[in-house]
């Protein structure tokens, strides 16, 4: 059981009526490579959010509570909760 901590990016476009549509995610080598792709993107997506999770990887195993390296605009549960 190998455990790592990924740093994943997920943007955020306009769907159906007035729901958001996830794009694919994006994995990045380190946190501030993530911080910064979503600091790039957020002017150009609805909804931006950078975290951090452990996780086993081999096993498709990832901790429910990731945490939060950047967040922006319109985003929906949990990544809008305060």
């Amino acid at each position: 059981m190998a455990i790592e901590t990924v740093y994943i990016l997920q943007t955020y476009v306009q769907g159906r009526g007035k729901s958001l549509k996830a794009e694919q995610q994006v994995g990045c080598k380190t946190a501030e490579e993530a911080r910064r792709k979503a600091e790039r993107l957020a002017p150009l997506r609805l909804g931006v959010v950078a975290f951090a999770a452990t996780a086993d990887v081999e096993m498709g195993d990832y901790d429910e509570n990731p945490v939060i390296l950047f967040k922006a605009g319109q985003l929906p549960p949990p990544w809008n909760e305060d």
